[in-house]
């Protein structure tokens, strides 16, 4: 079975319908009334958080003006405690969830919410579908029910409910130049999403979820056990290359979108994008191990990042990624399910 390429056009249409359906069934959000008072309060609040959890997006979304900037941070801190309820909450979780669900859903939070009322005011103001909301809410809860993917077709439905959305939602933060800027915003929540999974394999283990495909395990002769064991051999090296090929590739196809955003917007979310992918240096940087240390780049390095990705971002050199070779490692060409395959017949050396 030859894997030249990454191309899946059966669960692209399928996250594609899941966009398109968003936009279909919207409803209307909204201006917020009550409340008004506290929303200062409540975008700094949705700052602070977004500060804690996330370095990068935070120095991303800083990039914006200061409406963005804030409507970009409620986006983040709704989408933190939407993870955080179903991640580490343990005391009445499915009420807990039912009741969050509500409130940040709400056109008219409760006032004591302060997520919430910056959400509702969020969407209400630059016009985010709601069912966006919803497909997140959806995503994150179903790892209450799903702690393993059989294929990445699924994985990647996976990806878009709690990644491609909230780049669906922040095109509407930022402007987007119609419809046929979805996929690019699609490909990069799933990029990103493959980033985050194959960074935290093993803190996702120990909270007992396996994202990675387990078709794709097998592919490479490792099994669950091997997980556990925090094995890195050969196959694990050639486990990750694959992954890491098709999450660059995934990257390269998404970033000429960032050409379709509102120009304000570019800047934050190729560096958001571009910052992110890094960390995938970094994972091969440390031979792949996952395990003991949490791949991740330094501020000095995202500050040295940054000149490169404006001036990509400004002229527009993103449109051209995607016919340019995304990896210097050698590619998976062939696998066989009979019997595992001796490591040196997993690759060939690209051409240059």
């Amino acid at each position: 079975m030859a894997l030249e390429t990454f191309e899946a056009p059966l669960w692209e249409a399928r996250l594609l319908r899941l966009a398109h359906h968003a936009l279909d069934h919207d409803t209307i959000n909204e201006p917020l009334n009550d409340g008004r008072e506290h929303l200062v309060q409540a975008y700094e609040h949705c700052a602070a958080i977004t500060k804690q959890h996330s370095r990068t997006f935070y120095l991303a979304s800083g990039l914006l003006p200061k409406e963005q900037r804030q409507a970009a941070r409620a986006l983040y801190a709704f989408c933190r405690v939407s993870d955080d309820l179903v991640d580490k909450e343990t005391e009445n979780q499915h009420q807990r969830i039912l009741q969050w669900r509500q409130e940040s859903l709400a056109n008219h939070p409760p006032t004591y919410n302060l997520v919430a009322l910056a959400w509702a005011d969020t969407r209400a103001t630059f016009n985010i579908p709601r069912r966006y909301a919803e497909q997140l809410l959806d995503g994150v809860t179903s790892d209450l029910l799903h702690t393993r993917y059989e294929t990445f077709s699924e994985l990647a439905q996976y990806c878009y409910g709690v990644a491609s959305t909230v780049g669906l939602m922040a095109m509407h933060i930022v402007g987007y130049e119609g419809h046929k800027a979805i996929p690019y915003a699609i490909k990069l929540g799933v990029a990103l999403q493959l980033t985050n999974i194959l960074r935290d394999v093993q803190e996702d283990w120990e909270n007992g979820r396996l994202y990675l495909p387990l078709e794709e395990l097998r592919m490479f002769n490792l099994s669950e056990e091997d997980i556990a064991r925090g094995t890195i051999d050969h196959r694990w090296r050639a486990f990750m290359r694959f992954q890491i090929r098709r999450a660059r590739q995934l990257y390269a196809e998404a970033l000429p979108g960032v050409a379709m955003l509102g120009k304000s917007g570019r800047f934050a979310i190729a560096a958001a994008a571009e910052l992110y992918r890094a960390i995938l240096d970094d994972i091969e940087e440390h031979d792949y191990d996952v395990f003991s240390r949490r791949a991740h780049t330094t501020k000095r390095e995202k500050l040295l990042h940054l000149p490169g990705i404006w001036w990509r971002s400004k002229t527009n050199q993103y449109v051209h990624l995607a016919d340019e070779p995304v990896h210097k490692q050698p590619a998976l060409v062939a696998f066989t399910q009979e019997s595992p395959i001796e490591a040196e017949n997993f690759y060939v050396v690209p051409q240059e």
